[in-house]
């Protein structure tokens, strides 16, 4: 497994980087070699806040913890990822590797002042779409734990669409139909 390593307005010492790489591996067992893993520490409002995206068989696992402690944040965050897949492991199941279902402190804060926000973008995210079933689409967003999610719609021509979770607890979907 790949690793990439992001700090937002935090300057962490490289034992938690060592860490974090240590718990994620433990998730390796459900990934082909490919996967990328991208964690991203920030802190907010002084919560620790752990970000790890994995990237896998054209499949992307997202999970977002903020605790009091950084260490505690990376393991709720892997635990969040593990339970994901456990979750979701009959329709992943032909994504993940054959074997992958097999097997079945002191609080160190590295909070910075806080500063004031402004009305700017902070994120820009480039995706490539590509086309899948409405069924993959809902996944997906749910994997990413995303309120919405854009993709070509397999059937509808691949066309734009968007599903997105509605406040009743279902799920919408949004067609382009020109």
């Amino acid at each position: 497994m790949k690793f990439q390593f992001t700090e937002k307005k935090v300057s962490l010492p490289s034992n938690v980087h060592a860490y974090a790489e240590k718990k994620v591996m433990k998730l390796e067992r459900f990934f082909r070699d490919d996967a990328e893993a991208l964690v991203a520490f920030s802190v907010e409002k002084d919560r620790n806040k752990v970000e790890i995206t994995i990237h896998a068989a054209n499949t992307f696992f997202r999970a977002s913890e903020a605790t009091s402690d950084m260490f505690a944040s990376i393991d709720a965050a892997v635990s969040t990822i593990e339970r994901q897949i456990r979750k979701n492991k009959t329709r992943l199941a032909r994504r993940l590797r054959q074997d992958a279902f097999v097997r079945s402190a002191e609080v160190t804060s590295f909070a910075p002042d806080p500063e004031e926000n402004s009305f700017e973008i902070v994120r820009f995210k480039e995706f490539p779409m590509k086309p899948m079933t409405r069924e993959e689409a809902i996944l997906q967003m749910n994997l990413l734990e995303h309120n919405f999610f854009a993709f070509k719609d397999e059937e509808n021509d691949q066309a734009f669409a968007v599903v997105y979770k509605r406040n009743d607890g279902g799920y919408g979907l949004i067609e382009n139909n020109e």
